[in-house]
């Protein structure tokens, strides 16, 4: 296959992952061969607690819904599509992300 040739992508969406999960946030953090974004849903209200020095801290429970994982190459196109839709969803809502 040459390397010019134009790809054309044919991308299944398996049914039971239409519905796709909810998170209210994301934690991204990186190896020196991959980025991970853990997807994360608040399990139940924060609540008050302590830390183990004992200064008072609101813990905040959650789990990860989805953890998906991405070569360094392609957090440079995700960050582009995402500003992209950014600008389309402030066009098309007259709202702004901030």
């Amino acid at each position: 296959m040459a390397d010019e040739a134009p790809r054309q992508f044919e991308i299944d969406l398996p049914p039971d992952v239409v519905a796709g999960s909810y998170a209210d946030f994301a934690n991204v953090w990186h190896t020196p061969d991959v980025f991970v974004m853990d997807f994360v849903s608040l399990a139940r209200p924060p609540q008050a607690g302590t830390d183990a020095e004992g200064t008072p801290i609101t813990v905040v429970p959650g789990q990860v819904v989805q953890r998906v994982r991405i070569p360094p190459q392609q957090v440079f196109e995700l960050a582009k599509a995402l500003t992209q839709q950014l600008e389309f969803w402030e066009q098309e809502t007259g709202r702004t992300a901030s």
